[in-house]
C-alpha cells in the first residue's frame, strides 16, 4: 500500500495535465504505470491484477466523494474502503485509502467491458505500434433497482457531442407523479442530464453518457443506463468509434492471478434476488476449485469465506500460510470446503449435515 497527501498531487496529476502529456508519455516506451494518466495501465501480459490499493491524506476543504474522483473512484467503492470516514467532511489530515486495484472482469480484452456489480468499465484500445497494450478503467453510474441497466453484448451505434435529451414517456410520467414535472426536451446545457457527451448502444433506449451530477456516479441512480463522470466521458467519446464492441455483465464475484498468488474480488449483489449468502460461498468455492484444479495451491478457505460474506470490493489474496508439519488431510470434495468453512460459528451452522 502507498501513501501520499492529496495535496502532494492535486494539479499536477489532475486528469487534464495526465491527458496533455499522453502524447509525451507514449514517446518512448512504457515501463511502468507511473508512466501512465489516472485510469490507465499496462495489461498484464500474464495474470490479471492491475492497480494498487493507496492512502492520501485529506485536505480540509475534500470530501470523500471529491477525493474518489481525483482517483478514478466511485461513491460506493469509496464508502466502502472508508467505512470510519464522513461522507462530507473527512477532516484534514484524515487517511483515506484508495481502493484502486481491480481483478480484470472474465471477458475478452477487447472493446468495453461494463460490469454493473462493480459499476466499473473497462476499455481496452487497440494497441499503439511499439507500445504494451492499454487497459483503461472508470467509475460509473448505473441502473436502479426499478430501471436495472442490461446485460449482453452490442456495440456504440450513435456518438453525439452536447447532446439534447428528449425524456421517455415513462420517465415524464415518473417526474410528473413526483411533482417535478420534465418538458418534452431538454436542450444542451447545464441542466442537461446527459452531460456533454452521448453513445448509444445498440441495446435499444441505452447510452453511456456524461451527467449533471457527477456525485451519483458510482451508485445506482439512472433510468437504467450507464453514466461517467465528465471528464472521462469526454476522453472516452474521443478514441471510441461506432461499431466498438461493448459487453455488459454483472460480475460480483472475480478471481484472477497474479505472480502466482490467486485474489478474489467480491461486490454486493445488485438484489436478493441474486441469491443467499450460502449460496454466494458455494458459487465461490466451486469458481476457486475449477481456478486451482490440478494446482497443489494451498487456499485460505476461511479468508474467502469472509471475503464472500462481507465484499469489501478489493482484491484479496487467498494463499494460505504454511502448514504446520503434521497437517490435516486437505478436504476433497466441495462439500468437505463447505463443511470445513461452517465449522466456525456462523450463519454456515445452519447448514445441513453432509453425508
Amino acid at each position: 500500500m502507498t501513501t501520499m497527501t492529496a495535496s502532494s498531487l492535486r494539479g499536477a496529476l489532475t486528469r487534464t495535465t495526465l491527458l496533455l502529456g499522453l502524447s509525451t508519455a507514449f514517446a518512448v516506451p512504457l515501463q511502468a504505470n507511473e508512466d501512465l494518466p489516472r485510469g490507465y495501465y499496462v495489461l498484464p501480459e500474464e495474470g490479471d491484477l492491475i492497480g494498487e490499493v493507496t492512502t492520501v491524506e485529506a485536505d480540509k476543504e475534500d470530501t470523500l466523494i471529491d477525493i474518489g474522483h481525483e482517483y478514478g473512484i466511485g461513491y460506493r467503492a469509496m464508502v466502502r474502503a472508508n467505512p470510519d470516514v464522513s461522507i462530507w467532511y473527512p477532516g484534514e489530515g484524515t487517511e483515506v485509502t484508495i481502493p484502486g486495484q481491480f481483478i480484470l472482469p472474465d471477458a475478452p480484452r477487447n472493446g468495453i467491458v461494463i460490469n454493473v456489480a462493480e459499476m466499473r468499465l473497462y476499455y481496452y484500445p487497440p494497441a499503439e505500434e511499439g507500445q504494451p497494450r492499454i487497459v483503461q478503467t472508470y467509475p460509473l453510474g448505473v441502473g436502479r433497482q426499478d430501471w436495472e441497466t442490461p446485460l449482453g453484448n452490442t456495440t456504440i451505434t450513435e456518438k453525439v457531442e452536447d447532446p439534447a435529451w428528449y425524456p421517455p414517456e415513462s420517465i415524464r410520467r415518473e417526474h410528473a407523479e413526483a411533482g417535478d414535472p420534465l418538458p418534452s426536451v431538454v436542450p444542451a446545457g447545464p441542466d442537461n442530464p446527459l452531460g456533454t457527451r452521448k453513445m448509444r448502444l445498440g441495446i435499444p433506449g441505452y447510452l453511456i453518457h456524461g451527467t449533471n451530477k457527477p456525485e451519483g456516479v458510482g451508485m445506482r441512480v439512472s433510468h437504467g443506463c450507464v453514466r461517467m463522470l465528465p471528464q472521462d466521458v469526454e476522453h472516452l467519446f474521443d478514441q471510441i468509434a461506432v461499431g466498438t464492441q461493448v459487453r455488459l455483465i454483472n460480475e460480483s464475484f472475480k478471481l484472477g492471478w497474479s505472480d502466482g498468488t490467486l485474489y478474489v474480488q467480491a461486490y454486493p449483489y445488485l438484489d436478493d434476488e441474486q441469491g443467499t449468502s450460502i449460496q454466494r460461498v458455494t458459487e465461490a468455492l466451486g469458481q476457486v476449485d475449477a481456478s486451482i484444479e490440478g494446482l497443489e495451491y494451498p487456499v485460505d478457505y476461511s479468508r474467502l469465506r469472509e471475503v464472500v460474506e462481507i465484499p469489501g470490493g478489493m482484491p484479496v489474496a487467498l494463499e494460505s500460510a504454511p502448514a504446520p508439519a503434521e497437517p490435516a488431510p486437505a478436504p476433497d470434495t466441495l462439500y468437505d470446503r463447505l463443511e470445513l468453512i461452517a465449522a466456525r460459528p456462523s450463519l454456515y451452522d445452519q447448514l445441513p449435515p453432509q453425508s
